[in-house]
């Protein structure tokens, strides 16, 4: 024996624990991530299916060659276009070198995404217009399919293409394929079958093969129409992570986008068009450069004979095809190339699905639903997604729009909804065609925050990974699902720790691919993969203890129970006004109501070197921001630490003292009208801030209309003749102190504070102040104002239009600009996954006008109940 430690045996948990250097925590990796990746420290970005991240060098070489050459317009003749020319054609040979291929079998065609390449297609695909079915073109598309792909049925039927949308289980071997000979070559008909070699929906990888399959009519439904089938393979999700080598597959058409790849450029993608089947592309349009001749005042046009030169119209996006370069030096660089992207990337994903599919809360219910169609066995059939919809304890959905909130606080990236992919959706969540119409009638649209429609969900939460995530990351997403979704403790279901742990002891299936991890790049998974179970806080369950650990539970809520006192009537308790929106809070005993709200509340707003109205969300700084009103000399003060205050008329003028400065920007989605306070005070604020801002206050004449959403009140009148000043959605926000009471000590059952950062005690003030209302009044019972239907206070009346839906916002700490997870975290468990704290008002005038009326402290607020709720889909203002 010579005393060292026989190697572990290959595909042991040891073996795969030290399998992967380029994997999750390993020290290069951390190096790579510290030196590329700076700007993702404290944060878990987990879109890379929306687009991934650039790196620092990639970036840094881009510009450093634009810095030291001239590129000027390929198509003119002189030094500098020639040289973007030979570097554009040298990038044309590197794409095509990247997915194995040679400009002898493929052409590359730039455009400005991948949409724009199937849209090319659609357009110019040579489709058969004939009235019987034989020679009439189909179009026939897989329903997993992305919108831009499904959008091409708009170009295909108006050139008189049928339309085919068929489900990956309808696609089959066909036996008794029998064709007689001759037939297929005689027949002109062309058609065209497209499918995503990745779903971006679920990751699932359908099979490169049946691009051959397809073209030799050994599939059904394929084999039993007559004409030649062309295939159009969707590549945009699977290249971004996994090769593709088109001298085994070689599909006609491939559209792709490179920021998915690399990050960097946006806006420039290609087709990649397969040589022999150029011809299918009739030129219509013709843009500069793509004429070999043509005359102006005659019909006469000549195009020129290469694929790319006829479609690539004007000048093409030259400097951003140079980045294109620097991003494939980036994957070489960095990673080793597709391959070694691929298995990291499916191995991250493969161990988050494995803990994700077997938790379990306590009582054995799963945590989470998850939409696969296999079990993330090998790169070949998933890729590195993971898509899924988190359970409660009862097995009901938490919509995806408060699991995307909660994720904010945990500074997670995700995407929610249904991912510009309704077939994928339709297919996982079981929507039919009658629910998707009968969603759109109840208000949801795509991309909206409506998640839940009668208990069912209209969409679902993503996560994907991509070459610089780590094993920490999928660490950081599964301890957010625990601590925000599980009451502890946390179970498994009884497979998954041997699941956990066979990972090293890989199926049969696995095998292919793990024998390929012996580039010395590649070799490491975190060793912090064997405390997987305690950094997580995972238990086996013990599901014969469950009775008694629900009674305890139920003891430990009976006891923690609060005691309301009844009063004889609610009062208004504190009036708080915020003069620049985002910014501090002006807290007042009594003041007059304006036409927009109180008088001068939310009349600014900070916004960004591009016009952007910052927040609180982007920028937490501004809450120490302090602005002073004095309505008596008119003008209003600034303050912040550090600097001296700087002070503003309260009045617009009339620009006889200094030319005024319109400018138009955007609040919650609303074009608003406003005027550019002046240079003094953008330089105030920038250098408090430390980015170039400047302060803009709303326009006088600008009439800002109530939003759609809140038009279903009692008095349309009102809702039409309302304005409002730069607030998020309504003229009032008003909470009650007991909802505070009980918010506060519920944060106070689960041991926390309101500041993660300190140990500071946390105080009613400090709660009252992060929820950003206007009145605080003092009612008997927390949350009973969700069912007011309006108020009086002192005789001035207000409609209740809303609930307000809160987001990050509420996590700021007002005092210090420090971020938390609570009050957000314990809003969501303590009211079961509601998130609305709050109603929001609507000033009811009088019907005769009259002084302006003025609200004080202390005064008797009166209320009347509705009988059905209003919530609203709002963030914080």
């Amino acid at each position: 024996m010579d005393g060292k430690r026989p190697p572990p045996e290959r595909n042991s948990l040891e073996w795969f624990k030290g399998a992967f250097k380029y994997q999750g925590c390993g020290k290069e990796m951390e190096a790579m991530r510290h030196r590329e990746f700076s700007r993702l420290t404290g944060i878990t970005y987990l879109d890379h299916g929306g687009a991934t991240l650039y790196a620092h060098s990639q970036i840094h070489h881009f510009y450093q060659e634009l810095a030291e050459n001239i590129y000027g317009n390929p198509h003119s003749a002189n030094v500098a276009s020639q040289l973007t020319h030979d570097t554009i054609e040298h990038v044309r040979y590197r794409i095509l070198q990247h997915f194995n291929t040679s400009p002898e079998e493929y052409t590359i065609i730039f455009t400005s995404g991948s949409t724009a390449a199937l849209k090319l297609v659609a357009e110019s695909f040579q489709w058969n217009r004939a009235e019987s079915g034989d020679s009439r073109s189909r179009f026939c598309h897989l329903t997993d399919n992305h919108t831009s792909v499904v959008g091409m049925r708009g170009l295909s039927a108006l050139a008189g293409a049928l339309t085919i949308p068929v489900n990956h289980i309808e696609i089959y071997e066909d036996k008794n394929k029998n064709i007689p000979v001759g037939k297929e070559e005689n027949c002109h008909t062309h058609h065209l079958f497209c499918y995503p070699a990745q779903s971006n929906f679920s990751g699932t990888k359908y099979p490169l093969s049946w691009i051959r399959d397809i073209k030799s009519k050994k599939l059904s439904p394929f084999s039993k129409i007559p004409g030649k089938w062309y295939v159009l393979v969707d590549a945009t999700s699977f290249v971004s992570t996994s090769p593709l080598d088109l001298r085994l597959y070689q599909a006609d058409f491939i559209p792709i986008s490179f920021y998915k790849i690399f990050g960097f450029p946006t806006g420039l993608g290609a087709l990649l068009v397969k040589n022999e089947s150029g011809h299918m592309l009739e030129k219509r349009y013709f843009g500069g450069g793509t004429a070999a001749s043509y005359l102006s005042g005659e019909d006469f046009y000549v195009p020129k004979q290469s694929v790319s030169d006829r479609f690539e119209d004007g000048t093409i996006s030259f400097l951003d095809i140079i980045a294109v370069n620097h991003g494939f030096d980036a994957l070489d660089k960095l990673t080793g190339g597709m391959q070694n992207i691929m298995l990291h990337t499916f191995s991250l994903a493969r161990y988050t699905y494995i803990i994700l599919s077997g938790m379990c809360h306590v009582n054995g219910m799963p945590v989470a639903r998850i939409y696969s169609d296999n079990e993330f066995e090998t790169p070949d059939s998933q890729g590195p997604i993971i898509n899924m919809n988190v359970l409660d304890e009862k097995g009901g959905i938490v919509g995806y729009a408060k699991v995307d909130k909660l994720a904010n606080l945990y500074n997670i990236h995700l995407r929610t909804g249904c991912f510009c992919n309704t077939g994928g959706c339709q297919q996982h969540l079981g929507i039919s065609n009658e629910d998707v119409k009968k969603n759109l009638k109840a208000g949801h649209v795509c991309g909206d925050s409506l998640d839940l429609i009668d208990g069912h969900p209209t969409g679902s939460v993503r996560i994907s990974f991509g070459y610089m995530s780590t094993f920490d990351d999928a660490q950081t997403f599964l301890k957010f699902i625990i601590d925000c979704f599980v009451k502890q403790p946390v179970c498994f279901d009884k497979d998954t720790l041997s699941k956990l742990t066979r990972c090293g002891t890989m199926k049969e299936s696995d095998k292919s691919w793990a024998d390929n991890l012996t580039d010395g790049k590649t070799k490491t998974m975190s060793s912090e993969i064997a405390a997987t179970c305690n950094s997580a806080r995972i238990e086996v369950p013990q599901y014969q203890n469950f009775s008694d650990h629900q009674s305890e539970l139920n003891k430990n809520l009976e006891t923690s129970k609060l005691i309301y006192h009844d009063s004889e009537s609610i009062t208004l308790a504190n009036i708080y006004l915020y003069p620049i929106k985002s910014c501090a809070a002006v807290e007042v005993k009594k003041w007059p109501i304006g036409k927009h709200g109180l008088l001068y509340d939310r009349n600014w707003m900070i916004v960004n070197q591009n016009g952007v109205c910052l927040s609180q969300k982007q920028e937490p700084r501004l809450c120490l921001i302090c602005p002073h009103i004095d309505l008596d000399q008119g003008i209003m003060t600034i303050n912040a630490e550090g600097m001296d205050p700087i002070i503003m008329p309260l009045e617009e003028g009339d620009g006889k003292q200094f030319p005024l400065q319109f400018c138009q920007t955007k609040v919650c989605g609303d074009r608003v009208k406003g005027l550019d306070c002046g240079e003094n005070v953008a330089r105030w604020i920038s250098t408090f801030l430390g980015r170039q801002t400047f302060l803009i206050r709303q326009s006088s004449n600008f009439h800002r209309p109530l939003k759609k959403l809140h038009t279903q009140v009692q008095n349309q009148a009102l809702t039409q003749s309302s304005s409002l000043s730069l607030v998020n959605e309504s003229q009032y926000l008003l909470i009650n102190m007991a909802s505070i009471l009980h918010l506060k000590e519920r944060i106070l059952q689960r041991g926390g504070t309101t500041d993660s950062n300190s140990a500071e005690a946390l105080t009613t003030e400090g709660l009252i102040h992060r929820f950003r209302a206007n009145f605080v009044i003092s009612a008997m019972r927390p949350y009973e104002e969700d069912d007011w239907a309006t108020i009086d206070i002192d005789g001035v009346s207000f409609q209740i239009v809303g609930l307000c839906s809160r987001c990050q916002m509420i996590c700021v700490n007002q005092e210090n600009g420090k971020r938390s997870t609570e009050p957000l975290q314990t809003l969501f468990s303590s009211r079961d996954g509601k998130m609305t704290f709050g109603a929001y008002l609507l000033h009811q005038p009088p019907a005769t006008s009259g002084h302006c009326a003025i609200l004080a402290v202390g005064s008797q607020v009166h209320v009347r109940k509705r009988e059905k709720r209003t919530t609203t889909p709002s963030a914080g203002q």
